[in-house]
């Protein structure tokens, strides 16, 4: 990581003149700051239901025309922002849609850049839409169509804040509240 090297270069320097603690104490904090945004700790999965997708808070419950139930999980940049899997199954689909990059707490993120995921489980398919933000302007799948998930496995990442949405087949209900804080991978968002 370039962070991590220009930060190590200024750092030494720094300890043989002050002058170099100017752009060490910089760079320094800016590395620290990737390390805390990009880390990915170790989730146990949920065994029961279909599990959040995306660590943050429950932005929105919205029931779609076709019956199934959008939960939209907004991420800020404090969250872990590496998103798993729903449910085990198969993956359908993975489909990159470009767009703009609106905040994605606002209504208008609908039209941002996205990836769209499709996955075939047990309990039906089962979408999950990845959505960009003002400053999350990458997002990075890392399964296939055709890719056997477990629950909770790790599917991609949007780098900064962002949103995720998972919609629940039709018949499921929520067993989230808006407002409530999810964790990737162990929060549960059906009811039995």
């Amino acid at each position: 990581m370039p962070t991590a090297l220009t930060a190590a270069v200024t750092g030494c320097a720094a300890l043989r003149s002050r002058r170099w603690a100017f752009a060490a104490v910089p760079t320094l904090a800016l590395t620290g700051g990737m390390l805390w945004f990009f880390r990915d700790p170790e989730r146990t999965p949920g065994t029961d239901g279909i599990i959040a997708s995306a660590d943050g808070v429950v932005q929105s419950i919205d029931p779609w025309p076709d019956g199934r139930i959008r939960v939209a999980t907004f991420m800020s940049p404090l969250n872990v922002h590496v998103n798993r899997a729903p449910l085990a199954g198969v993956v359908k689909s993975v489909e990159h849609k470009p767009g703009g990059y609106i905040p994605a707490f606002n209504k208008e993120s609908e039209n941002n850049e996205r990836v769209v995921w499709v996955f075939d489980t047990p309990r039906g398919e089962i979408e999950l839409v990845q959505i960009a933000g003002t400053v999350a302007r990458r997002i990075v799948p890392y399964l296939e169509p055709g890719a056997e998930v477990a629950v909770g496995e790790r599917i991609g990442l949007i780098r900064f804040g962002s949103r995720v949405d998972v919609y629940l087949p039709p018949g499921v209900e929520p067993a989230v509240t808006v407002g409530q804080r999810t964790q990737a991978g162990e929060t549960r968002l059906d009811r039995d």
